[in-house]
Formats: structure tokens, C-alpha cells, sequence
């Protein structure tokens, strides 16, 4: 299916994740479910603007800095995010020293493995989360379930695709959750420590970038750190679509 999309259609890019989510379900790896959060959040990037916008920037660079002095980092992965982001997930892993575990709502452990298949397929040397031994407080779904040496013993979570419940228990254990969800208003990105709100296929190459430019700057990451505010900069964020609104920009963008 993915050869028969026209790089010329407008809508490319999107078709593109689409259809590699399609042909994710089709393996295995990601669910019914995931698809309809991936249409969610294709509504939220329209809003937005489908680019990362300058409170995106800011954090995406707080999340580069929070990531560089982590000292147990590890990096969450569904299936969602396996299939559009494999490449960029391993690099980013590798940059910070972070362990990549798998963690899932819809959980059974074939889709674990086929995920840590996928991962391994392409270049990660270790995955965490299949058949995992330790569970969350406070986290109804299976997604309490983790990786005694992944995401029980970090410091610092990136997740992304997210659900609420898991985000709010795991700052509630003392952790430092970095979350990429392009819904401002969900409960992850309220209760996250830094929210990205950006679609993952922009975000994860840009925390490279920046994690690449700040690693031999550990002060300057010290000090972005301090600085950063996640409630102001998800106020920008809806401050940022209620402009475009006001002023008819998504309208115009359609007939552009």
C-alpha cells in the first residue's frame, strides 16, 4: 500500500503515517485503537498548524537538557511510535544512554515482541518491557505493568501517543515524565514534567538536533532546565490556536 501513495498528493506526509500504522495493525503491532488516537491527533496538528510551533521549540529544548542529565533515562515506546519512529527513537536512545522499553495499554506479550523485534530490526541492541516483573501503583490498565530495570528504577520517562493515568502515577513515584501528545488539553500533557506539542515524526528528529548541540553543554542544559515552565508553555500553545482562529487562518490554509 505504501507504493502505491503519489508524492505528489497534498496530503503525502499524512497519508504516509497512515498507511504505515495500517500496515502496523496488519503485523501485529499496533491496534484498532492506536489508529483512532493517531485520527485524534491528526485533528489537533490541523489546529496547530501541522508544524512545530515555537512552544513545541521551547520544549522539545527543555527535553533535550532534562534527558542529558537524567541519570536512568529510559524511553517508552507503543506500537504507534515503533512504527513511525523506529530510527529516530534508537539514535535518540543512544545519544542520552537511555534504555527503550515497551509499555502498552493494549497489551499482550506478542505484540511485545514483535515490537522489540522491530526496534532490534533496526539497530536498537537491547528493548526493555517484554514480560515485565513490576508493576506501577495507582495505573488501572496493563500499562502498570514495567521493566524492573527500564522505567521502575528511572528518573526520567519520555512517552509519547500517551495515556493520562500512567503519566499522573509515575511523577506521583518521583519521576520526571517528558511527554509528546498533540493534545494540549489532555491529562498527559497536563501532568507531564515538559509537554511536546508536536506530532512525533517532528518532535523525536528535533530532540536529536538539540540533544546533539546541548550534550557538550551541560550548564547551559542546567539553566534551560530551570527556566522552563510547562504550564505557561501549554498556554501558549492554546494561545496559539485561538489565534489562528480567531484570525481564519485553518480556513485559509484549506482553500490555499
Amino acid at each position: 500500500m505504501l507504493s502505491k501513495i503519489s508524492k505528489k498528493h497534498p496530503r503525502y506526509e499524512s497519508l504516509l503515517q497512515r498507511e504505515k500504522l495500517v500496515e502496523g495493525y496488519e503485523k501485529g503491532i499496533t491496534v484498532l485503537a492506536g489508529l483512532i488516537a493517531h485520527g485524534r491527533g491528526e485533528a489537533f496538528d490541523y489546529l496547530i498548524g501541522e508544524k512545530t510551533i515555537e512552544p513545541a521549540k521551547k520544549a522539545i529544548k527543555a527535553s533535550a537538557a532534562l534527558l542529558l542529565l537524567a541519570k536512568s533515562p529510559v524511553i517508552s515506546v507503543n506500537g504507534n511510535t515503533a512504527v513511525l519512529c523506529a530510527r529516530e527513537i534508537i539514535k535518540l536512545a543512544s545519544l542520552v544512554n537511555a534504555k527503550i522499553e515497551v509499555n502498552l495499554f493494549y497489551r499482550s506479550e506478542e505484540r511485545e515482541r514483535k515490537i522489540a523485534e522491530l526496534l532490534k530490526a533496526h539497530g536498537a541492541k537491547e528493548v526493555y518491557g517484554v514480560s515485565p516483573t513490576r508493576e506501577i501503583e495507582g495505573i488501572a490498565s496493563d500499562r502498570r505493568k514495567v521493566d524492573e530495570e527500564g522505567i521502575y528504577k528511572s528518573d526520567v520517562v519520555l512517552v509519547a501517543i500517551e495515556d493520562g493515568d500512567r503519566t499522573e502515577a509515575l511523577v506521583k513515584h518521583g519521576k520526571k515524565v517528558i511527554a509528546i501528545d498533540l493534545n494540549p488539553l489532555s491529562r498527559t500533557a497536563r501532568y507531564a514534567t515538559i509537554t511536546i506539542v508536536d506530532n512525533v515524526i517532528r518532535a523525536f528528529p528535533m530532540l536529536i538536533k538539540e540533544v546533539e548541540e546541548l550534550k557538550n553543554n551541560l550548564d547551559m542544559a542546567s539553566k534551560i532546565l530551570a527556566s522552563y515552565d510547562n504550564v505557561a508553555t501549554l498556554r501558549e500553545v492554546l494561545n496559539h490556536i485561538k489565534r489562528r482562529l480567531e484570525k481564519d487562518e485553518i480556513i485559509k490554509a484549506w482553500r490555499d
